[in-house]
């Protein structure tokens, strides 16, 4: 959660009327900032979309990335097929030499 920022100095006594203008003008901007803050966090349906828009962004990524992963070559499949490769020439030398 944010921290409020500090507050600011208000005008003092001998501030002329464009310092206090100045101030609440500064207010005003503030305040509506502050409402439009709140109106955000409060208008639950837009929040809903937006949380689906980034789940539905999240499950594509995640599908992409699986499907680059699913085509690449695996590394373990010409290893097994040397191995496979060998132990067939092994049985054919040790069923010769029996025979």
């Amino acid at each position: 959660m944010a921290l409020p920022d500090p507050p600011r100095p208000e005008p003092g006594p001998d501030a002329g009327v464009d310092d206090i203008q100045a101030d609440i003008e500064r207010t005003r901007k503030e305040l509506g900032d502050t409402v439009g803050a709140l109106s955000a966090k409060l208008d639950v349906k837009e929040r809903a979309k937006n949380k689906a828009a980034e789940t539905k962004e999240r499950v594509v990524e995640t599908t992409h990335s699986m499907g680059q992963v699913a085509t690449q070559p695996k590394v373990a499949a010409p290893v097994i097929a040397a191995l496979v490769v060998g132990a067939v020439t092994v049985w054919i030398v040790v069923w010769r030499r029996r025979h």
